[in-house]
Parts: structure tokens; C-alpha cells; sequence
């Protein structure tokens, strides 16, 4: 009966593996609903597929924190909606912040963003992926799906390989904050011709 999804050239064997773990967890804990909703092995075959296609995005880790998350907090069997809702919020647990706290912090993130401080340095290269400018002075209706976009991708990318770089130093050379008095202005930019040669 929990025959694995078809597999094409593409599909990842260890996300298959996953959504077979994810409904051998459904079997054990939901085991009369389980029965009552797949008791047809064509169409539990169908079902893994919808789900592995529409859970593509998400690494194995995330898959299974997500499955065990929907069946801690329900005692009815998840639609695939309530799954990758379960999924998004399985980030902490995997040591991560959650996607609405990660898009957050880097639209709140100061000037120059590496000086901000940062709860993992995912979220300051999913924030550097959209541009640290578009998440300030959107909304998050305009701007958020985008951040998640980038967010989820450095997360798969960081729980497939435990390897993330750090958010780099504050770049040495920036323009000064405060506006320049006039003859600072025009010493600057005298300086700035001499160095460029202009």
C-alpha cells in the first residue's frame, strides 16, 4: 500500500524517501483516518506524488520536522496546505528562524545591514538576495514572498550541506553619514577627481 512515488530523472531519492517517511508517520498516528482516506493504493500512489512535487522545495530535514510538527499539534489527519504551512514553521526546530521572523529582521535591518546583528547569517543573505532598499520601503504584501523565495532556497541549501558564510564585515570605505559643509563638499570632491584621475 505505501508504495513509493514515481520516481523521473529529477526527483531526489532522498525527498522521495521523506514523503514516504512523512506518511508511514501519518499511518502509525492517524491509523483509522490513514486507512479511511488511502484505502486505494493507486491513488495513495497519486497522493505522494501531488505531495512530493508540491514539496519539492523543501529539504528532507524540513519535510519530516514538518510532519512530526502537524502531528503534535493535530489529532486529524493534514491536508498537504496544513503541511507546508507545518513545514514553515519547523524552522526553529531545525535551529533556523521562522521565515515571518527572518523577514523581519532583515526589513528592519540598519545602515550598513553587515552591522546589524543577526540572528543566523541566512537571513542576511536572503535579505542581500532581494536587496535590503526594495524590503525597507515595501510592504511585506509586496516584498514578502520574495524574501521567503530566497530565504527558503539559503535554508534547503544550508540544511543539504551545514555549510553557510558568515555575513561579511562592514565594508571600510563608505561614504560619510552626515552631509558635508560646502568647502568639504568640493575638498571631497577635488579629492575623489585626483584619485580617479578625472
Amino acid at each position: 500500500m505505501d508504495a513509493a512515488p514515481a520516481v523521473n530523472a529529477k526527483t531526489d531519492p532522498a525527498l522521495v524517501e521523506a514523503i514516504n517517511q512523512v506518511f508511514a508517520l501519518f499511518r502509525i498516528n492517524y491509523h483509522n483516518q490513514y486507512y479511511a482516506a488511502f484505502s486505494d493504493a493507486e491513488q495513495l500512489r497519486q497522493i505522494k506524488k501531488l505531495w512530493l512535487d508540491s514539496l519539492r522545495d523543501y529539504p528532507s530535514a524540513q519535510i519530516l520536522q514538518g510532519a512530526r510538527r502537524a502531528i503534535d499539534d493535530s489529532e486529524y489527519l493534514p491536508t498537504l496546505h496544513r503541511m507546508r504551512s507545518c513545514c514553515e514553521e519547523s524552522l526553529p526546530a531545525l535551529g533556523l528562524p521562522a521565515s515571518r521572523a527572518a523577514y523581519e529582521e532583515a526589513a528592519n535591518a540598519g545602515s550598513p545591514p553587515e552591522a546589524s546583528h543577526w540572528s543566523h547569517p541566512l537571513v542576511y543573505w536572503a535579505g542581500r538576495d532581494c536587496g535590503f532598499q526594495r524590503l525597507a520601503t515595501l510592504t511585506e504584501k509586496e516584498s514578502g514572498p520574495l524574501f521567503r523565495e530566497h530565504y527558503q532556497r539559503r535554508c534547503r541549501a544550508f540544511l543539504d550541506s551545514g555549510h553557510c558564510e558568515p555575513v561579511p564585515p562592514v565594508p571600510a570605505r563608505r561614504l560619510a553619514a552626515q552631509p558635508l559643509d560646502p568647502e568639504g563638499a568640493v575638498a571631497r570632491l577635488r579629492r575623489l577627481r585626483a584619485e580617479n584621475q578625472l
